[in-house]
């Protein structure tokens, strides 16, 4: 969910053919906006599904299947282990699996990610809805250098 920017609802719904080793993509279908997307695919989570496909057998069909019914997980279930991995971890702050599209999209923007790719990977059509992951960290303020120090001459 991080390293791609998926809703629960979007990760527990992905297919075997949703995964394009080739492109480094996701596709991304029954969104919450009806449209579907495309969004990256980081090597690291590419390792991580390929592990994961062989441990699991192969899956052609729903990539992350119930082991009770075969079908979708239940995006309930997935957020109550989140939250409870997050507690065996330490955490105290209050979580939810939607802090990992929030923490993606906010480590893009400070990365100098144009707000319009972020926007296109989260398959935001208001750009208002993007605003929403993003902040103004001190780490972003303290990269930007005054237009000033680049001037020759010297003068103050």
């Amino acid at each position: 969910m991080y390293s791609s920017g998926l809703r629960v609802s979007e990760a527990v719904r992905l297919h075997y053919d949703d995964i394009s080793r080739t492109n480094m993509t996701i596709h991304v279908r029954e969104t919450k906006g009806r449209i579907d997307r495309y969004t990256i695919l980081s090597q690291k989570n590419l390792g991580l599904l390929t592990e994961y496909w062989y441990k699991c057998g192969r899956p052609k069909g729903i990539l992350f299947p119930s082991s009770w019914t075969g079908g979708y997980l239940d995006i309930t279930s997935v957020n109550q282990f989140f939250k409870k991995s997050a507690r065996l971890a330490g955490i105290t702050r209050r979580v939810s699996s939607h802090a990992c599209r929030h923490s993606l999209a906010s480590h893009l923007f400070e990365s100098g990610t144009d707000i319009k790719y972020i926007q296109s990977l989260l398959g935001h059509v208001d750009p208002r809805s993007t605003d929403v992951y993003l902040h103004v960290s001190n780490k972003t303020l303290l990269g930007i250098r005054s237009p000033f120090d680049s001037l020759e001459g010297g003068e103050s």
